[in-house]
């Protein structure tokens, strides 16, 4: 720091005689200082004061400075507090996306995850099954090995196409059917001393002595709604005119379970696997899963009452509306587990039939035979089976057949009613099961299988005919 002194020349005089016989006895306070006489002859002195003394100046650049990263803290401060309160805002949103993400698991359908868990369900089977035909082949274990082998690539190639998009479902799908068919013959041949089985009877064909065995179920996919839609029905369309025609159905209620609303049509089992080139269709007026569709029309119960509606396919529209006499509905006597089907549709070889109770059966199942046209009752026969007893029901070849559940992984079709005959009575034909609750059953004639639906799940299972003689 510098600091300036001025005097007069004779102050300046003396002030450095002063100076110079003051240095020669004691330490001056200041040092490194010059001085200049002016034109008035003033004395100025530049003088160089040392650091121990206060630093002012220095001072006020901190008190500066300081003021500076105040008003820059108080900034950034302000900063923070909106960054906290983006973040709450962006947490909250989270917590959204979060709920959201968890809805569409549980409502919709994430067809990789659960095309796959399937799959490897299909998979595990197998392998339970090669296991069996190892220790009960008496052939050439050659076959068994090798197909051991081609089930482990298999499994192996599930794991890899779990990270490829969904169009490699199909071909795994197709390699799994093969396999399951080698199987099935490589099963059917693991007896050299086995008989040869007849063969079934022709496709839509009576000739036969009626439902002796069920195969196991093949899934053949979560319904289209997915896990939340544990209530429905699906099949494939019969037309007696064009039976190898195909047109597949499938019709989740809403989550009430009560109410049809949506319903899809695929025009062939692959764009059913693969969820692609589906028709869409809603109406507002379907009640329960006792769903039938026969000659590309829907029939369903209308909703709140006793009346059957005939949907016709091709635009959706009602052809016809019909009551069905005497019949109870709104869970007067449906059937045992499954709510809102106390009307039942069936279809089968014959034609249009419906399931149901009325008050004077006392609550036993009645079986009407249906003009597909008109609605018409055409006829009518009480059974002696209760009907909140039974689990569902189908018919075949105009057999009636009831099923009752035995525990969570088996059904068992336990009665039928010959209404060819008047016959009825008791079976034991056992029928797996991939969930605890069958909603509905329907049958087709043509390619002779059942058509199931399980909590969400679309089966099928092949039928075996005893053979007549």
């Amino acid at each position: 720091m510098w600091v300036f002194f001025s005097s007069s020349s004779s102050s300046s005089s003396s002030s450095s005689s002063s100076s110079s016989s003051s240095s020669s006895s004691s330490s001056l306070p200041f040092s490194n200082f010059t001085g200049s006489m002016n034109d008035h002859g003033i004395c100025q002195c530049a003088i160089s004061l040392p650091d121990t003394v206060f630093p002012a100046e220095r001072v006020e650049r901190l008190e500066y400075t300081a003021h500076i990263l105040s008003r820059r803290f108080e900034a950034e401060l302000s900063k923070v507090k909106e960054y906290i309160q983006s973040i709450e805002i962006y947490e909250k949103k989270l917590v959204n996306l979060t709920v959201r993400i968890t809805n569409m698991e549980k409502n919709s359908i994430s067809y990789t995850e659960i095309d796959f868990e399937l799959i490897k369900i299909e998979v595990k089977e197998m392998q339970k099954l090669i296991i069996k035909l190892r220790e009960n082949f008496s052939g050439n274990s050659v076959i068994v090995d090798q197909l051991e082998v081609e089930i482990r690539n298999m499994t192996l190639l599930v794991e890899k196409l779990e990270t490829l998009d969904k169009n490699n479902v199909l071909h795994i799908r197709k390699e799994i059917w093969a396999l399951k068919n080698k199987l099935k013959e490589c099963e059917e041949s693991k007896s050299e001393q086995s008989v040869a089985r007849p063969p079934p009877p022709a496709p839509g064909s009576c000739s036969h002595g009626g439902v002796v065995n069920v195969s196991k179920p093949s899934v053949v996919q979560l319904n289209w709604g997915g896990f939340s839609y544990k209530y429905g029905a699906w099949g494939r369309d019969f037309s007696p005119e064009n039976p190898e025609k195909t047109l597949y159905w499938v019709a989740p209620l809403n989550t009430d379970a009560r109410k049809l609303e949506y319903y899809r049509l695929y025009n062939t089992l692959d764009d059913l696997l693969l969820y692609t080139h589906a028709k869409q269709y809603r109406i507002t007026y379907g009640q329960g899963g006792g769903i039938a569709v026969y000659k590309r029309n829907m029939y369903v119960n209308w909703f709140n009452t006793g009346n059957i509606a005939k949907v016709n396919l091709t635009d959706n529209t009602v052809a016809v509306t019909r009551n069905l006499p005497s019949a109870v509905y709104n869970n007067r006597f449906s059937y045992a587990n499954v709510a809102w089907q106390d009307i039942d549709l069936a279809a089968d070889e014959q034609g249009l039939w419906v399931i149901y109770a009325t008050e004077a059966s006392t609550g036993n199942i009645v079986v009407s035979k249906l003009n597909d046209t008109s609605l018409e009752v055409q006829n009518t026969w009480v059974t002696k089976q209760y009907r909140s007893s039974v689990s569902n029901a189908f018919m075949v070849c105009g057999v009636l057949y009831a099923t009752r559940t035995l525990n969570t992984k088996t059904e068992e079709i336990f009665y039928y009613y010959d209404t060819n005959t008047g016959r009825q009575g008791n079976l034991a034909i056992p029928m797996p099961k991939m969930q605890e609750t069958i909603q509905s059953i329907n049958y087709h004639p043509f390619d002779q299988k059942l058509y199931v639906y399980n909590d969400g799940y679309l089966l099928e299972y092949g039928l075996t005919f005893l053979q007549e003689t």
